[in-house]
């Protein structure tokens, strides 16, 4: 069952590191969680969801760093704990006075994004949420080799005497736009399902 809400979060989130931005503003329910959150932003970006991501986000309780995603065994020995993104409720952690946050999906190639949120709005009744309102550029292509492989994959695409240029232009399907991006190609998973198809829960 869907959780009734009247608040909606404006969040613009950015690609750090790439020029020109790649960047997209989308609106999420006020009463999501960080799994939620993750889902959208996959969905929004084009990333697969085929790599570990995680927030890096100030508790504005305790005022320390707090690093929310997907818990493994491994953090026995690390100096930081996971906590779980689908029991962390995002109003919990943004709000006016802590508005931005870090979000790192793919921790090989080391994709960061800026999230910020930039308002707090109504729920319009004539609006199915989540929404992406805007946006500029494609995302790169999923494991092209972080924000470098990126500058040359663009390079090589674009210099058809480069001895790559056919082979790339195979791995990436035929034909990449850099520039296309258009909000209302985007479809939204629905993230129950997401995660449930991810852990059983």
């Amino acid at each position: 069952m869907k959780k009734k809400f009247d608040q909606v979060y404006q969040f613009k989130i950015t690609l750090k590191d790439i020029k020109p931005l790649i960047w997209r503003r989308i609106h999420v329910p006020k009463t999501y969680t960080f799994w939620d959150l993750h889902i959208a932003i996959q969905n929004v970006m084009g990333w697969y969801d085929s790599h570990l991501h995680e927030f890096e986000i100030v508790n504005p309780l305790s005022g320390t760093k707090t690093i929310i995603g997907i818990p493994n065994d491994d953090e026995d020995f690390a100096n930081y704990k996971t906590l779980p993104g689908w029991k962390q409720k995002i109003s919990d952690y943004f709000s006016k006075k802590n508005q931005s946050a870090n979000y790192i999906y793919d921790f090989g190639d080391n994709w960061e994004h800026k999230i910020i949120l930039e308002k707090i709005l109504p729920k319009e009744n004539n609006i199915t949420y989540p929404l992406c309102v805007k946006g500029e550029r494609a995302c790169p292509p999923e494991d092209c080799g972080g924000t470098y492989g990126y500058e040359d994959f663009l390079k090589i695409i674009r210099d058809p005497d480069d001895e790559q240029h056919e082979r790339m232009l195979e791995w990436i399907g035929g034909e990449f736009d850099s520039e296309h991006f258009n909000p209302k190609e985007v479809i939204f998973d629905d993230p129950a399902e997401r995660l449930k198809d991810a852990f059983g829960k």
